[in-house]
């Protein structure tokens, strides 16, 4: 992206975070489902790669049709995403509580009990920050990692809203490495969340995904491995116009004298339980990015390294 391309990319969401919170709800959200449909229509890259995606989800049994309408329910609910990402410093915390439905929250409960902090994996789906607005104030802190984005305003920008509903961040590049201080954020007994669909780090495991191989991060195997909290599964969709987040029950992990075979197996098992959880929201996976490896350009495929033995 050039320095003009940049500029004119932190305009746009300055403009955003000004001028859609201040407009009227409905015509808001009608405002972003106009703007999907318009790019749904156009059948431009990120639409074409999104629905590439969801044809490994829904197999060759779905039509080329029906799998271009699912196409458009999807960018239907990633700009609802935006726009509510957008709205959301002006919510208060009782609408944060109040418009979340949250099952299975007894899972993360009894493990935060337990002292050992927890690790939450989800995939990029739903809306991500109001399900960690709500973990926040729900159980008082939460933890996670971002990618830094380009320009720094833009980025600093998406941080600061963030802060300032109380989560904890850490860049993956740029600041302090973010493994160890995740690893202390357990420690103390707190929850991090991340999402774990793809690699951003070069160092990956390759796992076997709807049928093919992709490969997803090692970190939050690692940091089991490392600190012993648990994993546990979730999704994060739309339902009824209502934003819904899911936990499930935790990881089993079988004991393993060998640090990168159970930071394999333990990815493999989240991988596993990510194709239940897309299965049975694919309107709400947000995947415009190639991540299975026969998608990669061969020259820009991450390498076969995983996290090596200490």
């Amino acid at each position: 992206m050039s320095t003009v391309e940049e500029r004119l990319s932190s305009i746009a969401y300055s403009v955003g975070w000004s001028a859609v919170r201040r407009m009227p709800e409905r015509s808001a959200y009608a405002m972003f489902e106009r703007i999907a449909d318009t790019m749904w229509a156009r059948q431009g890259k990120d639409v074409k790669r999104l629905q590439s995606n969801l044809r490994r989800v829904v197999g060759p049994s779905v039509s080329d049709e029906d799998l271009k309408l699912l196409g458009r329910a999807g960018m239907r609910t990633y700009f609802r995403y935006w726009c509510e990402l957008f709205r959301m410093p002006g919510w208060s915390e009782q609408r944060i509580r109040d418009d979340m439905v949250v099952l299975g929250d007894e899972y993360l409960a009894e493990a935060l009990g337990e002292g050992n902090g927890v690790i939450v994996v989800c995939p990029h789906m739903g809306n991500w920050d109001h399900a960690g607005y709500w973990v926040r104030l729900q159980h008082g802190w939460v933890t996670t990692v971002v990618e830094r984005l380009k320009p720094e305003d833009l980025f600093q920008k998406f941080i600061s809203v963030r802060k300032d509903r109380g989560i904890d961040i850490i860049a993956l590049t740029g600041d302090e490495p973010p493994f160890p201080y995740l690893v202390g954020r357990l420690r103390e007994g707190r929850l991090v969340a991340l999402a774990a669909d793809r690699d951003l780090s070069n160092s990956g495991v390759r796992v076997q995904f709807f049928g093919a191989a992709a490969k997803m991060p090692a970190g939050p195997a690692a940091l089991h491995v490392e600190t012993g909290a648990p994993i546990f599964p979730a999704a994060v969709f739309t339902k009824n116009g209502r934003n819904y987040t899911e936990f499930f029950q935790r990881i089993d992990v079988v004991p393993n004298d060998s640090r990168m075979r159970s930071i394999v197996e333990i990815t493999q098992q989240i991988a596993h339980r990510f194709e239940g959880i897309i299965a049975d929201h694919p309107e709400d996976w947000h995947m415009l990015q190639r991540i299975w490896l026969d998608d990669l350009d061969p020259s820009k495929a991450p390498t076969e390294q995983i996290v090596s033995d200490k």
